[in-house]
């Protein structure tokens, strides 16, 4: 657990950031019109960070794996929502590129803390 708190975590911070860049994408059109869709994307990347904070702030790595695995399963929605998104014309192959590369980071950054806090007792 974060002796620091979860704000301090480069995973949470990263993740949060990719969140807040997905609703200011999401404001623009066509997204503005399809607001099942939208909606999806959105909750989806507000679960990350979320789920990042609320393991962290649990009192045992048992229970901060837990919350990380959810975290990682809203990554991969994510990831899925946008390559639907993509293909239907309403992000960019470039749009979709970049925020490939920040699904990478961020899967690579959980996939260490998931391994590190497993192994702690």
């Amino acid at each position: 657990m974060g002796d620091s708190g979860f704000r301090n975590l480069t995973v949470w911070q990263k993740s949060k950031d990719l969140a807040v860049y997905i609703y200011k994408l999401m404001n623009k059109a066509p997204f503005s019109r399809d607001f099942g869709l939208r909606d999806q994307v959105r909750r989806s990347a507000v679960s990350i960070p979320s789920n990042i904070a609320e393991g962290d702030e649990r009192g045992t790595n048992k229970d901060s794996v837990r919350f990380l695995y959810i975290a990682k399963g809203s990554l991969a929605e994510l990831l899925t929502q946008l390559e639907i998104c993509k293909e239907i014309g309403y992000i960019s192959e470039e749009e979709f590129s970049y925020l490939s590369q920040e699904y990478t980071k961020v899967a690579k950054m959980l996939g260490k803390l998931i391994k590190v806090r497993s192994h702690d007792p």
